[in-house]
């Protein structure tokens, strides 16, 4: 029985440049596929943000070539800790990257939703990890 949060979306045909058919890639496996095939479903992950809808944030949407590779995907979710801090620190990470500058701390709460001391937890759990960009 599928996983209640588990959907087969259907996507409106769009015409594809060169009529190249809509693939899909399974997070699992990597396997490509149509995409009428897809399954599809949202996990808790603190990592994720969405670029423009915070309705979405802490929530990562998997794409699998079938029940059984989302089922698995499910559970490796699951046992990752959902860490309020990351979530937080992506939030910032997107008010900072996007739109107008940030030049205030109440600034960064407005566009955020977060609260000051949210805020500080956040940059202390950010400083806390490694940079891979240096």
């Amino acid at each position: 029985m599928p996983h209640p949060g588990t959907v087969r979306w259907k996507r409106r045909k769009k015409a594809r440049p060169g009529g190249f058919p809509g693939l899909e890639l399974c997070d699992l496996c990597a396997a490509t596929f149509p995409e009428e095939r897809a399954v599809r479903g949202y996990v808790a992950d603190s990592s994720s943000v969405h670029p423009v809808n915070d309705w979405f944030d802490g929530l990562r949407l998997l794409t699998a070539c079938g029940p059984e590779h989302l089922e698995s995907l499910r559970a490796e979710y699951q046992r990752r800790p959902f860490v309020d801090e990351e979530l937080w620190a992506a939030k910032m990470t997107r008010a900072l990257t996007s739109g107008p500058p940030v030049l205030t701390l109440e600034q960064l709460a407005c566009r955020t939703g977060l609260h000051e001391p949210e805020i500080r937890r956040a940059m202390a759990w950010r400083n806390a990890r490694p940079r891979y960009d240096e």
